[in-house]
């Protein structure tokens, strides 16, 4: 069978659709429309383009929670480690584990009260009490696990789907796959990004579909949300000759080399650049906002001030049509005095990320919009190795992998669900696990894309954002 071109292969369809076209009879009519998508996708890596079938959320806001929150004081209560806190934990693990220094720990009961909430009885933890009020609204994975117990690998696969190889991140594949409503703004917005790029990189996908970075709290006056998003230098009329003779280079040179789709995200890049300055700005700046509005989130207010302002941002940019939109809130990662720490991340965070709920429901964007929110593994349910005299007060929890809470809302999603259980130390799952590439597979579903369709031809063969893995948790869908 004669390969397809790179200009076809990247564009984001899956091989199967065309060559099922091609080969099984599928007719002139759907082929020309197969390849009329690919020409415009081709010419526009950034256009709107429809989903496989019929789609329950239209963008996602992933709220990433940066070091492992540690679900056994959130979201996972296990009396056991309220009876057994302060002992030797006593926990099946497999000989082939590592364990060093667990013969030094000791159990670690919740550090607060759980009480069911909402009219579905899900159970949570006091420390939460605005999220406590939306319980009917979330969809809470209490069997979520992942592959890798170091952050930074840990972080990498929960963005992108691998911590061994470089892959596009999840807000890359869904512009690839599904374009953007807003041709002046990015389709993928990461707001306060983790150091590490690759956690909103495009990998192989064309550049135009990689996340931009936007500060939501400035250091200091002169300062910018985004970088470089303004040119003082020169007049607009004057950048767009001056754009208008770069591109023209570009586009004889990618002429001359017979098609890149790097080259061709880095034009379509230039060209959104030179967009933006008319639009993003707006966006940006909070000061239109209402007080009432204001004073929702906890804008300048300490301790919701910082993520205050990223959680608005974030709805500000879906109100415009951004696809994906990415919000890191870090300083979860609590090994030691976890009970002066973990209350105050919750009080930081807890009353920004449900007014963005409230918002979004105010707006009527909720139905449409998926909020996901998790981190990149758990904690365990025994202290951490520490060898000092501290007393048992001051330590904290070691990761986790093998089980953790994430929770869904908005776009699609059962509210007032709880879905999956962990055995009574809250360590393995027993019941309704989820895989991260799972949770991953479902997300591009309620985007109305088929994970295992959406594919991009590099290195030899099709990739896709579950690898070779996944399934649709159908029982999460409303």
């Amino acid at each position: 069978m004669t390969p397809l071109s790179p200009s076809l292969t990247a564009a984001p369809f899956s091989r199967r659709r065309l060559l099922q076209a091609t080969a099984c009879g599928f007719g002139s009519l759907a082929l020309n429309t197969l390849l009329t998508e690919q020409a415009l996708a081709a010419a526009n890596p950034r256009a709107p383009r429809a989903p496989h079938f019929t789609a329950r959320a239209k963008r996602v806001i992933f709220l990433f929670m940066a070091g492992g929150p540690s679900q056994h004081d959130l979201f996972d209560f296990k009396p056991r480690l309220r009876a057994e806190h302060g002992k030797k934990p006593v926990i099946p693990i497999a000989e082939r584990e590592i364990t060093v220094g667990l013969e030094k720990s000791m159990t670690l009961g919740p550090m607060s009260p759980f009480a069911p909430r909402g009219r579905c009885g899900m159970v949570m933890s006091d420390l939460l009490p605005h999220l406590a009020r939306v319980a009917d609204d979330i969809c809470l994975l209490r069997g979520m696990t992942v592959d890798n117990r170091a952050h930074d690998q840990a972080t990498l696969q929960m963005h992108t789907g691998a911590f061994a190889s470089l892959r596009p991140s999840m807000g890359a594949w869904a512009s690839y796959g599904l374009g953007t409503e807003n041709q002046n703004l990015p389709s993928f917005i990461t707001i306060n990004a983790p150091g590490d790029v690759r956690n909103h990189g495009s990998a192989f996908l064309p550049a135009t579909h990689q996340g931009t970075s936007v500060n939501a709290k400035l250091a200091g006056p002169k300062d910018s949300p985004i970088k470089y998003l303004t040119d003082t230098s020169t007049t607009p009329d004057e950048q767009r000759r001056r754009l208008d003779l770069l591109q023209s280079m570009n586009r004889n040179l990618l002429q001359r080399v017979g098609g890149d789709a790097q080259m061709e995200g880095v034009i379509e890049s230039f060209e959104l650049a030179f967009r933006m300055q008319a639009e993003a700005p707006k966006l940006v700046n909070l000061a239109n906002e209402s007080q009432a509005t204001l004073e929702l989130y906890g804008v300048g207010k300490e301790p919701t001030d910082k993520n205050a302002r990223a959680c608005l941002l974030a709805r500000r940019f879906a109100e415009a049509g951004v696809r994906f939109i990415q919000v890191t809130m870090d300083g979860w990662d609590h090994h030691g005095n976890l009970r002066g720490n973990l209350p105050n991340l919750c009080a930081q965070t807890d009353r920004p990320i449900v007014a963005l709920l409230t918002d979004l429901k105010q707006r009527g964007l909720f139905d449409d919009t998926l909020v996901v929110w998790s981190g990149e593994f758990g904690r365990t349910p025994w202290s951490q190795d520490l060898t000092s005299t501290q007393p048992l007060e001051q330590h904290g929890r070691e990761h986790q992998p093998e089980s953790f809470c994430a929770w869904m809302a908005g776009g699609g999603v059962r509210g007032g669900l709880t879905f999956g259980e962990t055995d009574d130390y809250g360590f393995r799952v027993v019941q309704d696990r989820v895989h991260l590439h799972d949770l991953h597979a479902t997300i591009l579903h309620l985007l109305g894309m088929d994970h295992e369709q959406l594919t991009f031809r590099h290195a030899g063969r099709d990739h896709r954002l579950t690898d070779v893995y996944g399934s649709v948790v159908r029982e999460l869908l409303a």
